[in-house]
């Protein structure tokens, strides 16, 4: 070989690129450093792309977002020390959002453990309460194994990140091939699918038939499992209102008679069966008490230790969520019509309810105030959303306006932090997204703090040539803690700590080679978004918005009460 490797030997890194191939991985993202460049080496050998960044957060938080939108694992590689703690953050974050990824760190060499080397650090005591699986590899010929090891922890129950630092010695060194162990692609891990406890499905089916107002909530693993088709199929054939939160957004497309967004809180008062799937009752279920005391509760999880987590339940499914939903169905099919006739009332009530929010929020939806107001900012980005564009969420208040507002027409075309409540995602979100998709429009929201911690990989975005439709909702703030502070305390203490310059992120982006613009008429932003789309560049339309204006699940916000 031209490098001067004899044939019947490999390097470390070499293997586990190998590895990596072997899982179906075609891009690493990565930020450079002494301990880690075998691995680039290998990847050049296997065909896979290295795509460097500003920033290791931004390596793990876009490793996080390639497993979103392919259903594949992400990777993230980074050095040791700063470099593996600058993606801790990235790490942590696709844990809570139950995200299959692995990050790779760098280490010391084990000839110089503990005695004080360059970036040396106890990454995997660190990265252990965060992590399925956070391990060394202790040896050259285990390379490839350990990573295949991590992947196969990585879908463990519910999915979420793994861990592996590589002690530089190890990595450089080389191994006769036959000493090395490769795991072959498809052949070291099982299926996680599992279509739950058959007595439970029969169970629920008769729930469902003989409930005369159920609702169900459909979570982000209806899109992790990609059980998108079973769960439409379950609410029509049995005529069941459906809401969606997190990756679980865009099951139904918009007016479906089935897709319900703002009468979720009267529903699940009123409701006499609630099927809550993919999501924990955590903060953004009320832990559980949002739900009538007086309901049937249903939870299908992947994870058994979800199931009942917080909240007292009826019936409990651990599953493939739509392996679970298309089990339910055909056990409910041809039962007294699987009660559907007898719910039009209730959906024609939720509609009502539906119609009666959507009407109180008119007037600021088509507001022509200026400061513009940011339900205008988010009914305009509604509006311009195509079949095709994957929208990402990046902030507090401006993205919890968005919430109540945007909704994607496509499944597995909504993309926000998760329960970690992360600020920093989007641009790499637009990173894994335009990678994985090319051929989608990528449409990101950002609050301008939430911009602010990793928009300098905008010029990334440049750099690659990704464009994407980018909007700023700018009102100089962190407004969702301001909020906050101006309930507990006053409005002489609402600035203290939340207050932002008035920057200009459409001169920003011209700066780093990408189109920006600035808006204040909210007559404007339609036109600027379609000419950041004609760009065919990287954007950021800078949208002043009022900074007065709060989100009502800002002001509901337990911790300010």
């Amino acid at each position: 070989m031209p490098d001067g490797n004899s044939q019947d030997l490999i390097s470390g890194g070499h293997l586990v690129a190998k590895a990596l191939k072997a899982e179906g991985v075609e891009v690493i993202y990565t930020l450079c450093g002494g301990h880690i460049i075998d691995i680039y080496d290998g990847c050049v050998d296997e065909g896979i792309e290295v795509v460097d960044v500003r920033h290791e957060q931004v390596a793990a938080h876009a490793a996080d977002g390639y497993a979103r939108i392919t259903g594949k694992p992400g990777c993230a590689v980074v050095t040791a020390g700063p470099g593996t703690t600058d993606a801790v953050t990235g790490v942590a974050n696709a844990f809570r959002a139950e995200s299959p990824m692995l990050l790779i760190g760098g280490q010391g060499a084990h000839t110089q453990h503990k005695m004080g080397s360059l970036q040396d650090l106890p990454h995997v005591d660190m990265m252990t309460p965060i992590t399925k699986f956070a391990a060394t590899v202790p040896d050259t010929a285990r390379a490839a194994d350990m990573v295949s090891m991590a992947f196969r922890e990585c879908y463990h129950g519910a999915p979420g990140p793994s861990f592996l630092e590589i002690p530089r010695d190890v990595l450089d060194a080389k191994v006769p091939v036959e000493k090395a162990r490769v795991p072959k692609a498809g052949a070291y891990r099982a299926s996680t699918r599992s279509a739950g406890d058959p007595e439970a499905i029969e169970k629920l089916a008769d729930l469902l038939v003989h409930a005369e107002k159920p609702a169900i909530l459909l979570g982000s693993q209806v899109w992790t499992t990609r059980g998108t088709e079973s769960a439409i199929e379950l609410v029509r054939t049995l005529n069941i209102p459906a809401y969606m939160n997190g990756a679980g957004r865009g099951t139904l497309p918009p007016g479906d008679p089935h897709h319900f967004q703002l009468s979720r809180r009267y529903a699940f008062s009123n409701a006499d069966v609630i099927v809550i799937v993919g999501t924990p009752f955590d903060f953004r279920m009320g832990y559980g008490k949002r739900l009538s005391p007086d309901a049937t509760v249903v939870q299908i999880d992947l994870d058994y230790r979800t199931v009942g987590k917080n909240r007292d339940i009826d019936l409990g499914i651990v599953g493939d969520a739509g392996l679970v939903l298309k089990s339910v169905t055909e056990a409910a099919s041809g039962r007294m019509n699987g009660g559907a006739s007898k719910r039009k009332e209730w959906l024609d009530e939720l509609r009502a309810a539906e119609q009666t929010a959507i009407e109180k929020r008119l007037p600021s939806l088509r507001s022509d105030a200026s400061p513009i107001h940011p339900y205008r900012l988010v009914s305009e980005i509604n509006d311009f959303l195509t079949e095709d564009s994957i929208y990402i969420g990046d902030g507090g208040d401006i993205v919890t306006f968005s919430g109540q507002v945007v909704q994607p027409k496509s499944p597995g075309h909504w993309m926000d932090p998760g329960p970690l409540g992360t600020l920093g995602v989007g641009v790499p979100f637009v990173l894994a997204a335009k990678k994985a998709r090319p051929d989608k429009e990528v449409v990101a929201l950002f609050g301008d703090g939430a911009f602010s911690l990793t928009g300098w990989d905008f010029e990334t975005l440049v750099r690659y040539d990704l464009p994407f439709v980018g909007i700023v909702g700018n009102n100089s703030s962190m407004n969702q803690i301001r909020y906050g502070q101006k309930a507990k305390y006053g409005e002489e203490r609402e600035r203290i700590g939340n207050t932002l310059g008035d920057v200009h992120y459409d001169k920003f982006a011209q700066m780093l080679g990408g189109y920006g613009e600035e808006v204040r008429d909210p007559a404007d932003i339609g036109p600027a978004l379609r000419r950041a789309r004609e760009s065919g560049k990287p954007s950021l339309i800078n949208v002043w918005v009022d900074p007065d204006a709060y989100a009502p699940g800002t002001m509901n916000q337990t911790m300010y009460k």
